[in-house]
């Protein structure tokens, strides 16, 4: 089995090696904690935990790092207007440190809501500002940095491959630069590193910029940029070159093609080997913004009778790098797509009391197909991370099971198969199914008497009594089955 991913740097799908046998250095870009994530942001995690799952399954040791920008992102990506955090501090009437702290555990909470896998380090920006500094005085004496009145800025023009990752043009940049474009920046694509407090201003979240970075005599408060936080973070904890970083499409021209600038001018070498970029989730067609008020979040799915499950089910459907376009009747198909799943996962309690067991039809063709289901599943993710394509083939290894007799199925065919499609795609269909307890074994047992007898009456009773546990019975052409109200 080979892993192959659509590589940013080289536009294509290409084969994927780690540098180190058998391990895997992946960076992935956190929220900015300033206020609750919606279904857009969560798109993301939601795929780049399915990455780290496909990697795991292809045997890899992934050391993961994913910060928390909790300082330094500007409302605008263009190193002006207020820093979120002050933003959300005045919507609020916090400090920037208690709106990072408030939104840093609701970000966590959700994670474990969307049975996310916790990154190996997740890293508060606030608490990397010396290496952050470190970087910054690299970049400096390396000669890539310029000071102006508001900040310690990069010089791009010194960088001459930066508009290559996210195929910029830069002589149409300078040419078409706006009238309000900062007259002390040297070229439009300059970016801050470490930007100053304003004259006159106090900022709940600044600190002293260290003498050797400016210009002799000054006496300056400051924060860094959000580009220069994950540059830090990442190769603090990971090295100078990465295997893979992730992130969201909008972050290819401005923030990643930052993130590489500085980087490889600080170090000399490559930055990041294989860059993976989801695409965007839009709402009803449209864009998530504040003023549709449709940027929904999970407490605004659940109050309308969806779960985190539901939500991440709906996300998988689609491939990560096509546009999603979430709408209350696609979640309510997923939804139901998931329920079908449980039932089918409800089956494997059901066999096992048949007539055969397990060593008798370990090797017919259908406990083989299911087990071929599993091994085709990873090699879909494998693709690509294709979860439309792996999803095509649960269900078609689903159909096939429910056109069975439950003495027919193989049940730990069918277990090994639940667990593959729990483990690469984190959908908990095993932990959401228990078995029912005896006391509706027994009213089942009993209805398929009366039904046996030919006592309706009796047979309807039984059934209004099994659903108050939550348990529909299904007769079939091949018997009774419960499932899962």
């Amino acid at each position: 089995m080979s892993l192959q991913f659509h590589n940013q740097l080289s536009k294509t799908v290409e084969p994927f090696t780690p540098q180190v046998a058998g391990k895997v250095s992946l960076y992935t870009c956190g929220p900015t904690v300033y206020n609750y994530l919606h279904v857009g942001n969560w798109t993301a995690y939601i795929y780049w935990d399915t990455l780290v799952r496909v990697l795991q399954a292809n045997n890899l040791d992934v050391d993961r790092v994913m910060n928390i920008t909790d300082v330094g992102h500007l409302v605008s990506d263009a190193d002006d207007g207020e820093d979120k955090l002050e933003k959300g501090a005045k919507r609020e009437g916090k400090t920037a440190w208690e709106v990072a702290a408030f939104y840093t555990e609701d970000f966590l909470r959700g994670m474990g809501r969307l049975n996310l896998i916790a990154p190996t380090h997740i890293t508060k920006a606030t608490n990397f500002i010396e290496e952050q500094l470190a970087l910054v005085r690299a970049l400096k004496d390396k000669g890539f940095t310029y000071e102006i009145n508001d900040g310690i800025y990069f010089d791009t023009a010194k960088f001459p491959s930066y508009g290559d990752f996210a195929g910029l043009d830069l002589d149409a940049q300078k040419a078409g630069a706006r009238v309000e474009f900062n007259p002390e920046k040297r070229n439009p694509s300059d970016f801050a590193l470490w930007k100053f407090t304003p004259a006159g201003e106090t900022r709940d979240m600044e600190w002293e910029t260290p003498s050797d970075l400016i210009q002799a005599g000054e006496e300056r408060l400051g924060f860094p940029g959000w580009h220069l936080e994950c540059s830090a973070m990442a190769m603090s904890l990971l090295g100078n070159t990465l295997d893979l970083h992730t992130g969201g499409i909008d972050h290819i021209p401005v923030h990643h093609t930052n993130e590489i600038a500085q980087s490889e001018a600080a170090t000399g070498v490559q930055f990041a080997r294989t860059w993976l970029h989801n695409n965007h989730l839009k709402v009803n067609g449209t864009k998530i913004s504040k003023s549709l008020d449709n940027g929904f979040t999970l407490d605004d799915l659940e109050e309308k009778g969806y779960t985190p499950l539901d939500f991440r089910m709906f996300v998988l459907q689609s491939h990560y790098r096509s546009e999603g376009n979430f709408t209350f009747e696609n979640l309510d198909a997923a939804k139901n797509r998931l329920k079908n799943w449980r039932n089918v996962a409800a089956l494997r309690h059901q066999s096992h009391d048949r007539l055969r067991d397990d060593d008798e039809k370990s090797t017919d063709e259908d406990s083989v197909s299911l087990y071929a289901s599993s091994q085709a599943i990873v090699e879909a993710l494998s693709d690509d991370l294709d979860t439309p394509s792996a999803f095509a083939i649960i269900d078609e290894a689903f159909s096939r099971l429910q056109s069975h007799k439950l003495e027919d199925i193989h049940q730990h065919a069918l277990t090994s198969l639940l667990e593959t499609i729990d483990e690469t795609l984190g959908l908990q269909l095993i932990a959401s199914t228990k078995d029912i307890d005896d006391d509706v074994k027994r009213l089942i047992i009993e209805r398929e008497r009366a039904r046996e007898n030919k006592d309706w009456a009796a047979s309807d009773q039984l059934r209004t009594d099994i659903e108050k546990s939550g348990i529909t019975v299904r007769d079939t052409a091949h018997g009774s089955i419960w499932e899962y109200n």
